[in-house]
């Protein structure tokens, strides 16, 4: 591990309480410094409206912000891990794809926006569930479950093509497309609590058994003989990783390429081992996102999808990393 790099990582999960004061702050609605503060610590003599925009706006919204870039980093990080792929992210298993088609269904059928949200948690979990069943079938071999991850995609798109060919041009159909872009813009209270009791719960899991799961990177041969239940284990991270992804697409949308590109950061900053990748992915996914969402609502008159600029970033990205690792490459020849 690069000690200075470490050092850099680390210091950025430590910048995360004032990156999130600065999602607090930042905003069309022009806030003072001190006024936010005395409202986030319970002060008083502030004008209602500006606590009206701190507590039932941007605090929930910074909240949420956080969380999905903390579930989506570390379920790229598990994944990436357990699957030996390092292009593998949430999307693998078909988590986004049947997260779509249940939000879709739950717009196409005009449902409020805690039930668009539970039909795309519960589709999230069919399509895992599915895949689930094919490897229970056919063996929960690594490949097995990737074939059918594509399989299931597959099947869920082509769903949700129908969904939006048979949904009102003029209202449903733009409904949506936009929340298929992904974004935080509907986010208040009512919506936080599954996001945070599962969020919370996960990466409780996640933090628990980091230790162990630098074993899923071994054969299985290898893994069974230090005593992991190897299957039972795989299982078990399939099911946290899931759950953090499916919560997060059903709060926000699709948002792309954070569980692909922050655990490849945080890996080339403080090493593979997941004692130390599981936090720090967890800290630059939660970074990221509240920095991006804060462009996102202030860059433009009109509010940037999150999707849109997490592709945008995302793709350069990526292909910086596919650069480093073909240098690396070529001087180890």
């Amino acid at each position: 591990m690069n000690e200075r790099r470490g050092k850099v990582a680390w210091g950025l999960i430590a910048l995360l309480p004032i990156l999130f004061y600065l999602a607090v702050v930042i905003g069309r609605y022009g806030l003072l410094p001190k006024e936010t503060l005395q409202v986030l610590f319970g002060g008083d003599g502030i004008p209602e409206v500006i606590r009206a925009v701190i507590v039932r706006v941007r605090v929930p919204r910074a909240l949420a912000a956080a969380c999905i870039g903390a579930n989506l980093a570390v379920c790229g990080a598990l994944f990436q891990g357990l699957f030996r792929n390092p292009l593998v992210d949430s999307r693998i298993l078909g988590v986004s794809a049947g997260a779509a088609f249940g939000a879709a269904i739950g717009l196409l059928f005009s449902m409020g926006p805690l039930l668009v949200q539970g039909s795309a948690f519960a589709f999230a979990l069919v399509a895992v569930g599915l895949v689930w069943l094919v490897g229970r079938r056919f063996g929960s071999a690594t490949l097995i479950l990737v074939v059918a991850g594509i399989l299931i995609s597959a099947l869920f798109n082509a769903l949700l093509g129908l969904t939006k060919y048979v949904a009102d041009p003029l209202s449903t159909l733009p409904a949506i497309t936009y929340w298929l872009l992904g974004g935080l813009s509907g986010t208040r209270w009512g919506g936080l609590p599954p996001l945070l009791i599962l969020t919370g719960t996960g990466l409780a899991l996640c933090f628990l058994i980091r230790w162990r799961l630098n074993l899923l990177t071994l054969s299985e041969g290898e893994a069974r003989s230090l005593g992991v239940r190897v299957r039972g284990f795989r299982l078990a991270v399939i099911a946290i990783g899931t759950v953090l992804a499916a919560v997060s697409v059903a709060t926000a949308g699709m948002i792309g390429w954070i569980g692909l590109i922050v655990p490849h950061v945080a890996r080339a900053w403080v090493g593979p081992d997941h004692t130390r990748l599981i936090p720090v992915s967890a800290g630059l996914g939660a970074a990221l996102v509240l920095v991006l969402d804060t462009i996102a609502r202030t860059a433009l008159p009109s509010e940037i999808p999150l999707g849109i600029l997490t592709g945008l970033l995302g793709v350069p990205a990526f292909f910086a990393l596919f650069l480093r690792f073909m240098r690396t490459k070529e001087e180890r020849r």
